[in-house]
């Protein structure tokens, strides 16, 4: 992993619903003018060109901001346009292979729904990051797994990988996940859903740097 890319404070998460092609940058770069402190890329639609392209000027776009891109499922978009990493799910391939794939400098994060032993599996094989979730209700994932706080709990005590949560996560509940262990806050609706993007980061990134 990177040195100069801490994996910490708020994780933006894109979502093709809740931004239309044509606001789809501005969008983007208002959370990362909020203070986003990561930026994944997820759209898990077949449109190859539309993907590609917005993938690209994401890219252009976090680096300016000095801000990891990350893609959800497709290691070959990540190296395609160079970004700093790849998110796997479950059924999206070998953290190892996408380590042979992507090298040794990319950042790895691994879904780990509710399940602390995937996390220290992962962390044995190299991640550079845990997720879990879903903590609360997702109009994302309605019908995901959900974990809990004492799940962070727990592998804050067994693990020293950055741990990130995600699910339905809003401002009111982003300092008692951060007390409970986790690194970074995922959030899709409660940044993109809002009418501006930039004070809803600012929000959550405040818990961080307070």
């Amino acid at each position: 992993m990177s040195a100069n890319m801490p994996i910490c404070g708020l994780y933006a998460v894109t979502d093709a619903a809740l931004m239309p092609v044509q606001s789809f940058l501005a969008q983007a770069e208002a959370a990362l003018r909020g203070g986003a402190q990561l930026l994944q890329y997820r759209d898990k639609s077949a449109e190859t060109d539309k993907r590609r392209t917005q993938a690209q000027a994401l890219q252009a776009l976090c680096r300016d901001y000095v801000v990891p891109l990350i893609i959800n499922d497709d290691v070959q978009l990540a190296r395609q346009v160079q970004a700093a990493g790849v998110h796997l799910g479950r059924e999206d391939g070998l953290l190892s292979e996408a380590r042979a794939y992507l090298g040794a400098s990319a950042i790895i994060g691994i879904s780990c729904y509710n399940e602390l032993l995937c996390a220290q599996q992962a962390q044995a094989q190299g991640a550079d990051y845990v997720a879990f979730g879903s903590f609360y209700p997702s109009p994302t994932k309605p019908l995901a797994a959900r974990a809990t706080p004492e799940l962070l709990r727990q592998a804050r005590q067994v693990m020293n990988l950055p741990i990130v949560a995600i699910g339905g996560i809003q401002v009111d509940h982003a300092l008692a996940l951060v007390r409970a262990g986790a690194d970074c806050l995922a959030v899709i609706s409660g940044l993109f859903g809002q009418t501006d993007i930039a004070a809803a980061a600012r929000r959550y990134q405040a818990v961080f740097d307070a």
